[in-house]
C-alpha cells in the first residue's frame, strides 16, 4: 500500500487488521532455513558485531527490539512486536517521495545453543507487500574464536506491477537495506550505551 504522506497510527491499525490473517503470498515457507528456492533471487550478508557472550546478548536484545530496521527511512509500526511464530509485522519505508507499507509473518523462530549459539527468526511477505519471498535476521555466536555475527538471508521476487516495473530500483532499495541494517545493528551493539537493548531469552 502506499501513502503520499507518512500513515499514522489508525490507518495503519487498519492495515494491520486487514493483512494479519492474509496467507502468505508464496509457497515455499521455510526454506530460508536452508536456501533460496529456484527462480528466487539470493541475498546473504553478515558483518561481525564484536566477540563474546555480552556483545550476542546485547545483539540478541537488538534483534528483539528491531533496531535491525531503526533506519530512518524504514522502520517497524510496532517496534516492541514479539519474536513469536505467526506474529505479523508491519513494515514502513519512505522512498522515491512517498512511502511505502508492507506486511509479513514470522514462519519461525530460531534459538539454538550448539555448536554455534544462534538466535532469530524470518518472516515472510503477504498479500499487500511489493515483493514475494523470505527474509531470516541471525545473531550467531562461534564459541571457537568468540566472534559474534549479524547474519541476513533473503529470497525474493517482485510481485507488485509497480516493483516489477522499476526492478533495479527496488534492487536498489533491498541492497541499501542490507548496507543500513548491518550498520544500525553494529551501532546498537557498540556505541555508548546503557544496555537498553537486553535480551529476554
Amino acid at each position: 500500500m502506499f501513502f503520499l504522506r507518512e500513515p499514522n497510527d489508525d490507518q495503519l491499525r487498519a492495515f494491520y487488521e486487514a493483512q494479519k490473517n492474509q496467507p502468505f503470498s508464496y509457497a515455499e515457507t521455510g526454506a530460508s532455513q536452508h536456501a533460496a528456492p529456484p527462480r528466487y533471487n539470493l541475498d546473504h550478508n553478515r558483518i561481525k558485531l564484536g566477540t563474546g557472550a555480552q556483545v550476542f546478548a546485547q545483539a540478541v536484545g537488538a534483534l528483539q527490539h528491531w533496531q535491525m530496521f531503526n533506519l530512518g527511512w524504514v522502520r517497524v509500526w510496532q517496534g516492541d512486536l514479539p519474536l513469536e511464530i505467526g506474529a505479523c509485522a508491519i513494515i514502513i519505508a519512505r522512498h522515491f517521495g512517498f512511502y511505502s507499507v508492507n506486511a509479513c509473518r514470522l514462519v519461525y523462530v530460531i534459538d539454538e545453543d550448539a555448536p554455534i549459539k544462534k538466535y532469530g527468526f524470518a518472516y515472510g511477505t503477504l498479500a499487500a507487500h511489493m515483493e514475494r519471498g523470505e527474509e531470516r535476521f541471525t545473531i550467531e555466536w562461534n564459541r571457537e574464536d568468540d566472534f559474534v555475527w549479524y547474519d541476513l538471508l533473503a529470497f525474493s521476487q517482485p510481485r507488485h506491477w509497480l516493483a516489477k516495473l522499476g526492478y533495479p530500483m527496488s534492487r536498489h532499495l533491498q541492497q541499501r537495506f542490507v548496507r543500513d541494517s548491518k550498520q544500525a545493528m553494529f551501532a546498537a551493539v557498540n556505541a555508548p550505551h546503557d544496555s537498553a537493548f537486553q535480551s529476554s531469552s
